[in-house]
């Protein structure tokens, strides 16, 4: 369905999208810095919206990364940070597309909007929001490396698997209206991934299977040719002895050296003793 709503809509894609937030952040960060704008104008707080701040549902996309605005240090960062989104973003825009990008934040937006009217008197911020791009850039780039305090190489996948554990801890322990932000985030990805991860688990679940059939498989060893019907010996126990096969007894009786020819025939029931 997405691709022929792309085929028919696609040319009003609107390329560059992360770059426009990015500076419409960096905008809203400066401006407060210079006591111009008040940070809690641009948060989520739908109370507020339904009572005429309808802009609140597009500029919290604007409210900057979570800093410490005291610290020159974690100002610092900033710009690392915004850097790593355009990387994320601009990535996904080319792997998708101008417009199914669109799509994405705007799914993304839809469902963040909707899930902080679950509990509309409680702000909410862009930071899961923006998560979605996170997981989705690890998704499609796992093998991806980050120098962690810009010494340590540290692939993106790890760092997925680590904030999805969080999200984990969040949703069982955290605030309600964080479960829903969460909820929402990870329900974007499904949007978008669903198919692929659902196909990713059964294939290794198929992977696994063949491998436990060839590890049972090397353990129990190679089926012997030979078993004396007798005492069970074989020709993978005792390759030295030379099994035989009785013409008088019915049926294929295999018998050893040392009871071929000292044993009980086998005799065909007939269809008397059958009955």
């Amino acid at each position: 369905m997405l691709d022929q709503f792309e085929r028919r809509f696609g040319r009003f894609g609107l390329p560059h999208v992360t770059l426009y937030v990015i500076i419409g952040q960096v905008f809203v960060c400066l401006s407060y810095i210079l006591g111009l704008l008040d940070l809690q104008q641009f948060v989520l707080v739908p109370d507020l919206v339904l009572k005429g701040e309808v802009w609140r549902l597009l500029t919290f996309i604007f409210f900057p990364p979570p800093v410490n605005f005291n610290s020159m240090f974690s100002l610092a960062l900033l710009p690392f940070g915004w850097w790593i989104f355009y990387l994320m973003g601009t990535a996904l825009e080319h792997h998708w597309g101008a417009f199914r990008y669109n799509i994405f934040l705007l799914a993304g937006l839809v469902l963040a909007v909707a899930a902080a009217f679950i509990n509309p008197e409680y702000a909410v911020t862009n930071y899961y929001f923006f998560g979605s791009v996170f997981l989705a850039f690890a998704w499609l780039n796992p093998d991806f490396e980050l120098s962690l305090f810009f010494i340590l190489p540290l692939k993106i996948k790890w760092l997925a698997l680590f904030t999805c554990g969080l999200y984990l801890f969040k949703v069982v322990t955290g605030p309600t209206p964080d479960r829903w932000q969460i909820v929402a985030s990870v329900a974007t990805m499904l949007l978008f991934f669903g198919r692929e991860i659902v196909n990713l688990v059964r294939y290794r679940q198929r992977t696994m299977a063949v491998q436990a059939r060839r590890v049972e498989h090397e353990r129990s060893g190679p089926e012997p040719r030979h078993v004396c019907r007798i005492c069970s010996k074989t020709d993978l126990t005792n390759p030295e002895m030379d099994f035989r096969y009785c013409s008088k007894c019915a049926g294929d009786e295999c018998y050893c050296p040392e009871h071929i020819a000292h044993h009980e025939h086998v005799v065909e029931q007939s269809d008397e003793a059958k009955v």
